[in-house]
């Protein structure tokens, strides 16, 4: 039975220290965050792990030197640019506690477990068209008991 205990006792221990590694591998992907800058410096956009943002500075010349469509663009690029930058260091992170193999982008990205196909998005199905019926031919009245040109006034 000791035999037994130290063996049970092996595999907590692996398991405790496999749950301290992962632990720590969260808390540095809770910790990354990646910073984008316009090139004058106004703006700076600031993002998550998964590219959520998490700070937005925009400096006061900022308003004047971009017009409000071209400031939201801008601050979309940036969020875009930072995030890019946040999934890389993300990869980078999460890459070492993976079984070899495993692509830290697919796991990051949810499809590391699907195939080609599967991450194929189902397309709306055409319907066949419907030839319509069409009504231009029917004669609607009958003819019988209508006074016709000859008849009228009889």
């Amino acid at each position: 039975m000791t035999e037994h205990r130290a063996r049970v006792d092996e595999l907590l221990a692996d398991y405790r220290r496999s749950r301290e590694h992962l632990a720590g591998v969260q808390r540095e992907l809770a910790a990354v965050r990646a910073s984008a800058s316009s090139g004058d410096g106004l703006v700076k956009a600031t993002v998550g792990a998964h590219g959520a943002l998490t700070g937005l500075e925009i400096g006061a010349a900022a308003y004047r030197e971009y017009g409000p469509a071209e400031l939201a663009r801008e601050i979309v690029r940036l969020v875009d640019t930072a995030g890019m930058k946040a999934f890389t260091s993300a990869e980078e992170v999460l890459a070492p506690a993976l079984p070899q193999g495993t692509d830290p982008n697919a796991l990051l990205r949810g499809t590391a477990d699907l195939d080609a196909v599967e991450l194929v998005p189902d397309l709306p199905r055409v319907k066949e068209p419907v030839e319509d019926e069409s009504f231009e031919d029917q004669v609607w009245l009958d003819d019988e008991g209508w006074p016709t040109a000859g008849s009228a006034g009889r």
